[in-house]
């Protein structure tokens, strides 16, 4: 399922807790974004019309729940920006990160660990 930054980050605030009624969902993102009413619930649309999220009926409103799950589309974007931009190989972006400088000491470590459990079978 593809969505756009825009809709990845109202995401983000119902994967942080759901279901959420869209003036909850509007206040987050009106003043964390500085985002107007109108394009929050339009964004919200969008994502009910793809199957991101459903809205059930509570009262006078509508609570929004995400359907898509988070590591489903962080797997789904990593896979997509591995495959785009290193043939879907994980060295290279990792020798990209650390010819640009950006894998600090605790960076280095974290991915040293990871290796080794790979190495033991883990």
């Amino acid at each position: 399922m593809e969505i756009s930054d825009a809709e990845s980050t109202v995401m983000e605030v119902l994967w942080a807790r759901s279901p959420r009624a869209s003036d909850e969902v509007i206040a987050e993102l009106a003043s964390a974004q500085d985002w107007q009413e109108p394009t929050i619930r339009t964004l919200l649309n969008r994502l009910l019309n793809k199957g991101a999220i459903t809205a059930e009926r509570d009262g006078r409103r509508y609570l929004y729940t995400p359907v898509l799950r988070r590591d489903d589309w962080v797997n789904a974007q990593s896979r997509g920006l591995l495959d785009r931009l290193f043939k879907g190989r994980v060295a290279p972006l990792v020798a990209h990160f650390s010819e640009q400088g950006k894998l600090s000491r605790k960076d280095i470590a974290e991915l040293r660990r990871i290796i080794e459990g790979l190495d033991d079978g883990k």
